[in-house]
């Protein structure tokens, strides 16, 4: 369940790989814990081995569908950002991943409740030239931070293009006597 490093370029470096926030497991958990509670509670007081049964294969029930695939979900939803692109995957039995290279984020936005303040968590909004256009991405751990880095990294994408474009306008072709350099 780790991000496949297989996806990357050969220069390219990951600067953050993050996973939606811890509080989207809080209630995975507490079901976890109420379903343990029950069979124990079950067990404690001699209940007749049917009604056992029966609180335990309940407790399983709900144990696999509202514990394990919300963990397992969480442990598979991915999200990388690179010195050149950001990359959004998830899924588990199946696998979907979009990518946004650096150079088309156009904005990008934070937002945060009360709680998700005190969590230190929040909602990070991406608008990217294309067809999809806005990316919102909720339950981003230290989204402020988060941001910042997104920032940077698109100043440096951009200083980086810029620059190469510069140098393609200034140096002629090789063996190419009639090219000139352009100034703006």
């Amino acid at each position: 369940m780790a991000f496949p490093e297989d996806v990357m370029t050969a220069d390219e470096k990951i600067v953050l790989h993050l996973r939606p926030h811890w509080k989207v497991m809080i209630v995975p958990t507490l079901v976890l814990l109420l379903a343990v509670g029950a069979v124990v509670t079950g067990l404690a007081l001699g209940w007749a081995n049917a009604a056992l049964y029966v609180v335990a294969g309940i407790a399983l029930i709900a144990v696999v569908w509202l514990s394990f695939w919300p963990w397992l979900v969480w442990r598979c939803t991915h999200y990388v950002f690179t010195n050149e692109r950001i990359i959004f995957q998830t899924g588990v039995f199946s696998r979907d991943r979009r990518d946004i290279p650096l150079m088309r984020v156009n904005d990008h936005a934070m937002s945060q409740t009360f709680l998700e303040r005190m969590l230190t968590c929040g909602t990070l909004t991406i608008e990217s030239a294309g067809e999809r256009g806005q990316t919102v991405l909720k339950d981003i751990p230290r989204v402020g931070i988060v941001q910042t880095k997104l920032y940077e990294l698109v100043e440096a994408d951009r200083d980086a293009h810029s620059y190469n474009d510069d140098e393609r306008r200034r140096v002629p072709a090789q063996g190419d006597t009639t090219a000139q350099e352009t100034t703006n």
